[in-house]
């Protein structure tokens, strides 16, 4: 198109004839419907969502027609649903890159193949908009589109997410309209826009039409004032006009009542004020909300006040004059199926289940979100930490990370970023932060946006976590409010804590990777965390998984990762690293995360008298809403329960409490459990949705009498050699011991066979996402190649009622010194049970072991699990906060929790006993003689999870494979963290531990 004008790669246009930026808000005709905020109750509202014409151009050198001319024949084009993605509706490349660049790294230049999606939408305007002026507004386009209206060019923006608004006033009429739109992929701003997420194109967000009035207003901008005591308000609203309007402010209380209103006579900018008495202050966990009605010129905009006053005061984080823990994530706009498109059911979806998890912070990593998003967290309580949509990552791999931000001629397009993020969102109160972007390095240009920032709003602090020193940017570090960090120590966030020439609070902008099965460090974070003021919490990495829905050739659905439509240059599974799958089904790193972030903490001020320590970690709610209940078991089994009188612990507040049980009075394993729950409904939750539980073990009192013994008379067995074969037959057993290969190759009862295959000792297992450091070094010493040898195995003991086999053994790969070596001990009794006694001793230069234990395989038909231990879902040594000790019972599918990338799972931490049979209570018993030992009982072998890429390839075996493991090792959350921290590390060079396996056949045994 000859008219064209090629402004993608200049720097000095960031838009043409686009609005200022300003609030968001929709105008309203009267106060009702501007409080109910439906916009399309709205008669001065109108979508442009739905049907557009739609052809997409490999390069925007192929459009050649003038597509935007009114006698433009566009029938033959396709039909795209506005707003959507290119990518998630089968056109262009389907890409997740996290750090490079897609493209050639040479800004503000991008390819001349540059994929262009050409748009065209008829739509009607009402007569009755006549002498009204029309705008229309983008949402959210990426990365950069021209507009054209009934044959005109109308304008250009960039800035994927954050809305371009244009005064149409010259270019529609009444009645039918033509407009044409062309998006393209690429421009000058994708080198601001490289974050770690699916690389998606297209109008995205919502398009709307609205009529304003010829003199109108055009912003607002109120910010509150609190006293020294909170118990006067003031609110300031700054006005301003597009030509002379009459304006009134009033202030609603959430029950509709005024409060408070003012009237002026608006030219330009003014200030009206509104006080309040006795005001009513807005926290995450108090939501309060007054209604602020801004009238003029025929229209009502309304928005949510919030009353609040965030500050640091002497290095500490404060809302409302409390110290403030941050318990965040950070959230991605992600859908399986729409990709960035997030309808607004999906946006509460995620709201509530974040609630629900004592979720209280959410950083919009690492753009603004939907405004809408925002008015959500105004009503549900969130502190929000709202980012600029800015990353420059890719810069790294150029060579200068700094390359962007400290060139004075990307200051506008830094800047630019900032204001846009900034007017639109300054009027929610949720917004607690302004953050100036994401991994661009730290310069001038960043220093430009934060000193803006803090002079256009006074009431918010200022982050930015690229200004660490660490990555030796620009020194001066004055413009920011606070440190910050991803993924320091724990050490460091000690020393940090403990340095008293700290003078700025330290936020953790992201921590504890949770990616596949992992957060195990959180308690230990979160330890120290509540243990220094200047500490202020942090987001973990990340909500949700960002898998793409597909089908595998077989036909089964799964969620893709880079890597799997075709993307040549991608990061895998890097984007598969949520708390929640894709589908919002939460994760136990989720379950985790509510219980070591859980408002309420239970401690035992003296177990054995009943007494509990209750601590209040509200900031501003005292437990009059809460109910805790509690309940006695004894070995599993409820044998107490009860609920106790309603508390009053203040906020910030303790108070012990007693609980009326009955002392433990027969022999066995007593544990007392508390459980917290809402009191009332919540728009998140019901009445009973649990906030947090614990566990204390009873201790028993010295007059209750010890177990009886087992007096029970063993039967003869006779025990027969056969060449390397022993075997071993009783009154209703016979097991076959293999001398050859030094274990058992047979075990039955009353005939029924319980083995299949050899048990075996193991060291193996599927590398979890947070391995993928250490599973290098686990591969090149050959753990995953381990095989038996056995140097000697022999009967050394036969009487009548026992017979004891030794087996002198060592783990081996080929070309490796021998990994461990070590003595088992079987012992088969007249009653079938088979007692292992086993000491092993490790190379001393070997990196620490995944796992030892013993596996075994048992035959189909084994779907049964019933054990003693931790759950009900899967625990490990560094996480098992959020499990209890007690008696479950599960199928072997429900061991198994699905991760999208096959890996480590299911394993039960602290079992001391499990049995796993098939429906009729035929199968094993496994019993700890000392330590208690982690359990697992999957359809899948360890192998089989390590060589699976998908869900899909995951073949779901017949038989039940069975780990008994001495331990296993952490899960730790490295593979973007730190280290598995040395006290979850499996780096024992001496080991022995026993059980005991008993064959059972009825459900009494």
């Amino acid at each position: 198109m000859k008219d064209l004008q090629k402004v993608w790669e200049n720097l000095d246009v960031l838009h043409l004839n686009r609005e200022a930026p300003r609030a968001y808000y929709i105008p309203y005709a009267n106060t009702e419907s501007a409080r109910q905020g439906k916009r399309g109750k709205s008669p001065f509202y109108q979508t442009l969502n739905g049907q557009w014409k739609f052809r997409y151009h490999r390069s925007v050198q192929e459009v050649k027609e003038a597509f935007y001319e009114e006698a433009y024949d566009y029938s033959g084009w396709d039909d795209l649903l506005v707003p959507s993605c290119w990518q998630s509706n089968g056109y262009d490349q389907m890409q997740y890159c996290n750090v490079n660049y897609p493209i050639p790294c040479d800004p503000p230049f991008v390819p001349d193949e540059n994929p262009a999606g050409l748009y065209i939408r008829e739509f009607n305007v009402s007569g009755d908009w006549k002498d009204q002026a029309a705008h229309v507004v983008f949402e959210g386009v990426n990365s950069c589109f021209y507009l054209w209206v009934n044959g005109a060019f109308v304008g250009y923006s960039q800035g994927s997410r954050i809305p371009a608004e244009f005064d149409l006033s010259s270019y529609v009429r009444s009645g039918k309209n033509r407009m044409a739109v062309m998006v393209l992929k690429w421009c000058d701003g994708t080198y601001l826009e490289d974050q770690d997420a699916w690389r998606y194109s297209g109008i995205f967000r919502d398009v709307y039409l609205l009529a304003r009035s010829q003199e109108r207003i055009r912003d607002v901008f109120y910010q509150a004032d609190l006293s020294a005591d909170y118990k006067q308000a003031s609110l300031r609203c700054d006005v301003e006009s597009h030509g002379i309007v009459e304006v009134q402010v009033q202030l609603l209380d959430a029950a509709g009542h005024e409060v408070s209103s003012s009237t002026a006579r608006v030219k330009g900018k003014e200030t009206l004020r509104l006080d309040i008495a006795s005001p009513v202050l807005w926290s995450a966990e108090n939501p309060y909300l007054y209604s602020l009605l801004v009238s003029g010129a025929g229209e009502v905009l309304h928005f949510h006040v919030g009353l609040r006053k965030v500050e640091v005061v002497d290095g500490v984080f404060r809302i409302n004059g409390q110290d403030i823990k941050l318990k965040g994530v950070n959230r991605h706009d992600s859908h399986p199926e729409l990709g960035q498109t997030i309808p607004l059911k999906h946006m509460i979806q995620d709201l509530k289940l974040m609630k629900q998890h004592n979720i209280n912070t959410i950083r919009t990593s690492h753009y603004p979100n939907d405004p809408r998003f925002l008015d959500l967290c105004d009503q549900y309580g969130f502190y929000v930490i709202d980012e600029a949509d800015l990353e420059a990552h890719g810069v790294l791999h150029a060579g200068d990370y700094h390359m962007l931000t400290k060139n004075p001629e990307w200051e506008a397009a830094f800047l630019d970023r900032a204001v846009r993020m900034v007017e639109r969102d300054k009027n929610h109160p949720s917004v607690v932060i302004w953050s100036m972007g994401n991994e661009s390095g730290y310069g001038v240009n960043h220093i430009a946006m934060a000193r803006w920032t803090r002079e256009r709003d006074t009431t918010r602090p200022v982050h930015y976590e690229g200004a660490a020193l660490k990555y030796n940017g620009h020194p001066d570090t004055s413009c920011l409010d606070m440190n910050s960090r991803m993924y320091a120590t724990v050490q460091e966030l000690i020393a940090y804590g403990s340095d008293e020439s700290q003078t700025k609070p330290l936020l953790q902008c992201e921590y504890s990777h949770a990616m596949g099965n992992s957060c195990g460090d959180l308690k230990d974070y979160w330890d120290v965390i509540y243990a220094y003021p200047k500490l202020m919490g942090g987001c973990v990495w990340e909500w949700c998984d960002h898998g793409i829905k597909a089908e595998s050739p077989d036909g089964q659905t799964f969620y893709g990762y880079g890597g799997d439509f075709g993307d040549v240059q991608n990061d895998g599974n890097f984007c598969i690293d949520g708390l929640v799958s894709p589908d919002r089904i939460p994760h136990t790193n989720l379950l985790e995360l509510k219980k070591v972030m859980a408002p309420v903490l239970l401690e035992a001020e003296d177990a054995a008298e009943g007494k509990v320590r209750v601590s209040n970690r509200y900031d501003f709610i005292d437990l009059s809403d809460v109910v805790m209940s509690w309940k006695v078991e004894l070995d599993g089994e409820t044998v107490e329960q009860g609920e106790l009188p309603s508390l009053q612990t203040p906020p910030h507040g303790t108070e012990i409490v007693t609980i009326p049980y009955s002392v433990p009075h027969t022999a066995g394993r007593w544990f007392l459990n508390l459980f917290v729950t809402q009191r009332t409904d919540k728009p998140w939750a019901a009445a009973g949705h649990e906030l947090t539980s614990e566990q204390f073990e009873l201790p028993m009192p010295a007059s209750v009498p010890a177990p009886a013994a087992d007096l029970r008379v063993l039967p003869d067995i006779t025990v027969e050699q056969r060449d390397d074969e022993v075997i071993v037959e009783g009154f209703d057993f016979l097991h076959v011991f293999d001398l050859h290969a030094g274990t058992f190759t047979k075990i039955t009862k009353h005939g029924v066979p319980l083995l299949q295959g050899r048990p075996q000792f193991s060291i193996w297992r599927a590398p979890a996402d947070n391995d993928r450091k250490i599973k290098v070094l686990w591969s090149k010493e050959g753990y995953d190649r381990a095989i038996t040898k056995v140097y000697r195995a022999e009967v050394t003991e036969v009487s009548e009622k026992r017979v004891q086999i030794e087996v002198d053994f060592a783990l081996t790969c080929n070309i490796k010194l021998p990994l461990l070596k070590g003595k088992a001990v079987w012992e088969v009794d007249g009653a079938g049970a088979i007692t292992l006694k086993t000491s092993v001793q490790v190379r001393e230069d070997l990196p620490y072991l995944p796992r030892f234990g013993l596996q075994l395989v048992m035959p189909a038909g084994n779907e049964q699990v019933e054990y003693f231990g931790y759950g009900p879902h899967e625990s490990y040594i560094d996480k098992r906060q959020s499990v209890r000790k007690s008696k479950y019972e599960l199928t072997v599918d429900q061991m198994h929790h699905s991760y999208v990338v096959p890996q480590e799972n299911g394993s039960r931490y602290g079992t001391e006993w499990a049995s796993v049979s098939n429906a009729l209570g035929m199968g094993l018993l496994f019993t700890s003689l000392g330590s208690e030992f982690s359990f697992q009982a999957l359809h899948y072998t360890p192998e089989d999870m390590t060589q699976a890429k998908h869900t899909y390839s995951l073949r779901r075996r017949k038989e039940t494979i069975v780990h008994l493991d001495y331990k296993m090792n952490g899960i730790g959350s490295s593979s973007c963290g730190t280290d598995l921290l040395e006290q979850y590390q499996l780096s024992d060079k001496d080991m022995a531990f026993e059980l005991r396996m008993t064959p059972i056949l009825t459900e009494d045994e």
